[in-house]
């Protein structure tokens, strides 16, 4: 109690004025300085967490953390809240052997967390650390909560990751920027694209495609984007936003509809319309217009929509625009560097700090753009650094001069397509990093990136990739895989490592020159022919590891498997590296069957065909057992964003139709899109790609007995003499599942070490 009588109540006065002022202190100050993040990350991990660290916060000039103790807690010194989240992240990885993957964000603590013997401290100069590709919002995460926000949000900051893309609720600012100048709903509904296919939209590759979108829609990812936005900023990102680079709605007059309404009908407008439709198709769809620069009402639009997006989600210090992505036919008066600076001045009109993030793929950024810009305005990203460096060394893509004066960051690409598969390019990522040390055309270098078009694979990439910022000299793979099976496992068991150095000397070291698009692709996945070897149209794909290899480490998975039942971790790779082992089998069975018949062998064209297709549905029981590998964990996320029975419907034809047909016939067909983010995943494994496989097989043993092609022939391709079941309308075949709306188990289901002896046992016979 203060007291009573005068001398009281003046003590509770001036207390009162005291509490004010401290109050009124503390709102001025930014969010950043009283938020701190990581408790309510460790209550996450594991409850009571918090109560086993000491968390230090101090000044450094460069990115640093230290692991301590104090007495029986551990410290963990940062001079940024993400830095420490990085060495709480690496203390758990080597001193506790707790690995917090996509599989599983959450541990069991112990009660007195392992003891740091040895202060370690960890610095870099790489202050940059970028995550996500427009893709990786659709093909990953098209669909998710904040329950699954919030999960990613702590991978990341345990990952170091400080400049993340935010590009969820971007149609929120289109929408409210069409309706300010006059658009009607259908109009917009005709530009603006379905939840799975934004990310295409957004990099002015299509429209409308997977829409309309229900007014739901809209205030779900506005309300979502903000909650990501606040925790972004009090962990002290620095939030990466879309921005403006000159797209319209391709089929809409602007002219009467500039300043909110206005009629104002100039001589631009004539060459404007032209320009609507300079980038023509996209793979078969058509794509928005553009507002060349030269043109007024870029500048006012562009002012527009940086309104629009300040009211919605504020400003940013950063701004991510890839102008003319993928685009041919461009005019031949376009002027590059007039067009990059048109860009930038709107940027610096809505932030005059903001810097102009762009993905170094292709064409991008012109030289001429470069040229036309102040050296840090730029931040490029070296989008598939491990294989295609643009930055100056050796590659397909190699740029003589790198990337000049501007700034730029060295990306992991990874995976794409959301595709599932073993994959990685480990000496290469080793070896194009680290020469990164002392070389001039990387003296701009600021950091890294991850850029891959989908996330929730390949976790010991990724991990690897999150590391080298802090590891200043080079290593192996062979040094950092056995570290990374005691993090991964908390274990040492002679078994996994044999199974692992298998696979970091086979699947997962991709050698220079093989310029393969992601993941090594089942041969289940692909339409099938007499052919049969990539999936999708641009994969690129070539042969580098032994496929008998995934199944030895298979084998010596398995073997030990029995002894870390309940390891959560173990389990997920367990069943990865079998489904691997299970898809390379059928690839060599498959070509059994392919040999058998254009031998006319039909005694053993039957044994093949029965052990391809039973090796398939193989495939879906094993990935039943995890949540992970479901497509109907993929449904579920999509119809339960939907309000009324409509909208789940539709956000469940976006789903099912991004992971197989892409588009319309035309654009699947022609327009090659078909099994681009094809997925190994159980129920689409039987549903539809077993179908595929049957049918054709079927084909196939009615040509070999004697009777005609059993289908019509479709538009989809021609029928040949040497390949009658190229007489399949396979659109036919699979438009059905695109549409249909049957019900998948989310969650998992079976024994998944059972299993895995099922499946080991059937590639063995």
């Amino acid at each position: 109690e203060i007291g009573s009588g005068l001398v009281g109540s003046e003590m509770c006065i001036r207390d009162r004025k005291n509490i004010f002022l401290l109050l009124s202190w503390l709102i001025l100050l930014p969010s950043g300085i009283l938020a701190n993040p990581i408790k309510g990350m460790l209550e996450r991990i594991d409850k009571g967490a918090s109560n086993k660290f000491v968390v230090e916060l101090h000044k450094s000039p460069n990115d640093f953390f230290e692991l301590d103790r104090k007495g029986d807690k551990v410290v963990i010194r940062g001079n940024t809240y993400i830095n420490i989240a990085t060495g709480i992240n690496w203390y758990l990885k080597y001193h506790a052997g707790i690995h917090l993957s996509w599989n599983g964000m959450y541990a069991s603590l112990p009660d007195v967390l392992p003891p740091v013997l040895r202060k370690e401290r960890h610095e870099t100069n790489l202050a940059l650390r970028y995550d996500f590709n427009y893709c990786t919002y659709s093909y990953s995460m098209a669909f998710w909560d904040w329950k699954r926000w919030e999960k990613e949000l702590d991978w990341m900051a345990l990952h170091g990751i400080n400049l993340p893309l935010a590009a969820v609720g971007h149609e929120c600012v289109w929408r409210n920027l069409l309706l300010r100048l006059g658009f009607s709903k259908q109009q917009i509904n005709n530009f603006i694209a379905g939840p799975a296919f934004l990310a295409w939209w957004e990099m002015n590759n299509l429209e409308g495609w997977g829409g309309p979108n229900p007014d739901s829609w809209y205030e779900q990812q506005e309300a979502l984007q903000k909650k990501i936005l606040q925790r972004m900023k009090e962990w002290g990102m620095h939030p990466v936003l879309p921005g403006y680079s000159g797209m319209i709605p391709s089929k809409l007059d602007l002219g009467k509809r500039i300043d909110s309404g206005k009629e104002e009908k100039t001589a631009s407008d004539t060459s404007s319309e032209s320009a609507q439709s300079t980038l023509n198709k996209w793979n078969g769809f058509d794509r928005p217009g553009i507002l060349l620069p030269d043109d007024p009402k870029f500048t006012r639009i562009a002012n527009l929509f940086y309104e629009e997006t300040e009211k919605l989600y504020g400003t940013s210090d950063y701004y991510s625009i890839d102008p003319f992505h993928e685009a041919k036919n461009l005019p031949a008066e376009l002027d590059f560097g007039k067009a990059g600076r048109a860009i930038m001045d709107a940027m610096k009109k809505a932030n005059p700090k903001a810097v102009w993030v762009v993905q170094g793929w292709t064409e991008n950024p012109r030289p001429e753009m470069m040229k036309a810009l102040n050296p840090g305005d730029l931040l490029i990203l070296d989008l598939f650094s491990e294989c295609r460096p643009m930055w100056g060394i050796p590659s397909i893509w190699k740029r003589d001069k790198g990337y000049e004066e501007h700034n730029w960051l060295f990306c992991l690409l990874e995976n794409f397509g959301g595709n599932v598969g073993l994959h990685g390019r480990m000496d290469q990522l080793l070896h194009n990093f680290y020469l990164t040390k002392n070389n001039p055309l990387a003296a701009q270098l600021k950091g890294i990136g991850l850029t891959m078009e989908g996330i929730e694979n390949n976790p010991v990439m990724f991990e690897l990739m999150c590391e080298l910022p802090w590891r200043a000299e080079k290593f192996t793979k062979e040094e950092w895989i056995k570290q990374y099976i005691r993090a991964r496992y908390g274990t040492d068991d002679e078994s996994i490592r044999q199974a692992w150095q298998i696979l970091a000397n086979g699947i997962y070291n991709c050698p220079a020159g093989n310029n393969q698009q992601g993941p090594h692709e089942s041969i289940f996945c692909g339409r099938p022919s007499l052919n049969n070897f990539q999936a999708s149209s641009w994969s690129k794909m070539c042969n580098y590891y032994d496929p008998t290899t995934t199944t030895e480490a298979a084998r010596l998975m398995v073997s030990v498997a029995d002894k870390y039942r309940g390891n959560n971790n173990f389990e997920y790779d367990l069943v990865d590296i079998t489904r691997q082992a299970i898809a390379d089998r059928a690839r060599i069975v498959y070509n059994y069957a392919v040999a058998d018949f254009k031998s006319f062998d039909k005694k053993n064209y039957a044994t093949h065909t029965r052990q391809f297709l039973e090796l398939l549905m193989m495939q879906d029981k094993l990935l039943g057992t995890r949540k992970e590998f479901k497509v109907g964990n993929w449904i579920q996320q999509a119809r339960n964003l939907g309000i009324t029975s409509e909208e789940k419907d539709l956000y469940e034809w976006n789903a099912r139709v991004q992971i197989t047909t892409w588009g319309n016939r035309y654009c699947a067909d022609i327009g090659k899109l078909r099994d681009y983010a094809h997925k190994e995943w159980n129920g689409l494994l039987r549903d539809f790609y077993y179908k595929r496989w049957e049918k054709y097989w079927q084909v196939l043993q009615d040509q070999l007995d004697g009777k005609l092609p059993v289908l019509p022939v479709g538009n989809s391709s021609t029928p040949t003499a040497d390949n009658p079941a190229m007489t399949i309308d396979w659109y036919a075949l699979e438009e059905p599942w695109t549409l249909a709306k049957n019900t998948y188990a989310a969650s998992a289901e079976g024994d998944c070490i059972e299993v895995a002896k099922e499946a080991i046992t059937l590639i063995n016979n």
